[in-house]
């Protein structure tokens, strides 16, 4: 099943609905109590899903085109963004740091979270060095803690996709990742979250930048130094990840800071991060002088 927030016409609140084809119903519309955002649908775990999923096939009420809809940020209030560096050898080497041996974690701040079709703006007197990431979004289910590799994706709820927009020249200019990647705007997510189910390899699955037209990464998941499964091992091992946690997963070669001539976001610019199965997201640029 997918998922998104969605703005209604005059509405200033998103609400949660569901795809069905090339249309979406809103969930509140299904059966009372029903959940009204994702973080509730989650936290309810597989009864609330399974009743979301028959009352969808039995519903006869309005629905909405995909086309022309609003999107609000695929999750609203995670518990935390858990951002990996590091995770593809080639993204690595290109921007000349090591993988080290342990996974390189760092948190994104909530205002950093945005939606698909937005526009995300920064001043120029912050960064003129501004890229873009694609990366695949792992959403928790079930709490974990201490989980095995084999185990891990039994506490997987769904994927997404993020773009992990990261001023490059105060990346190299400061010890922590959170800041420059934490703007306003610069975590662009959704615009669907897909459950667990519809992805039975999360380490087969294509994933790819265009901007403004130009294709400009073009890697898979397999690709990832540490899979999926790995990371949640790993994390669980200090924190208990709880139901909405969000884990970006880091991002293949073709990174802008890397290219001759490098390529930057830049005023006007509109850049598509895709994975295959999962959605493609897009955020329109501004920069403010």
């Amino acid at each position: 099943m997918r998922f998104a927030h969605v703005i209604a016409p005059g509405a200033s609140q998103p609400h949660l609905v569901v795809a069905d084809g090339e249309e979406v119903v809103a969930v509140a519309d299904l059966f009372d109590g029903a959940p009204s955002v994702m973080e509730e649908l989650i936290r309810g775990g597989d009864a609330v899903l399974d009743r979301v999923r028959t009352s969808l096939d039995a519903h006869r009420g309005p629905r909405r085109r995909i086309d022309g809809l609003t999107f609000a940020p695929a999750l609203l209030t995670p518990p935390v963004i858990l951002a990996i560096g590091l995770n593809y050898a080639a993204h690595s080497s290109e921007l000349g740091l090591k993988t080290d041996s342990t996974p390189t974690v760092f948190v994104l701040w909530p205002n950093s979270l945005a939606a698909h079709d937005g526009t995300t703006s920064w001043p120029r007197s912050l960064s003129e060095s501004v890229d873009y990431e694609a990366e695949l979004g792992v959403i928790i289910g079930a709490p974990a803690k201490d989980v095995s590799p084999e185990d891990a994706l039994s506490h997987v709820w769904g994927y997404t996709v993020v773009n992990d927009i990261t001023a490059r020249d105060i990346q190299y200019s400061e010890a922590q990742w959170s800041r420059c990647k934490s703007f306003d705007g610069f975590t662009p997510v959704g615009p669907f979250v897909v459950t667990a189910d519809e992805v039975p390899d999360p380490q087969s699955l294509h994933i790819w930048t265009r901007l403004d037209g130009h294709m400009l990464q073009d890697g898979s998941t397999r690709q990832m130094v540490r899979p999926v499964s790995s990371l949640i091992s790993h994390l669980s091992r200090s924190v208990t990840l709880l139901p909405g946690t969000l884990i970006s997963t880091g991002s293949p070669g073709g990174a802008g800071y890397s290219r001759d001539p490098q390529v930057f976001l830049r005023d006007r610019s509109t850049v598509t991060v895709g994975v295959d199965g999962i959605g493609e997201l897009t955020t329109h640029c501004r920069i403010l002088d």
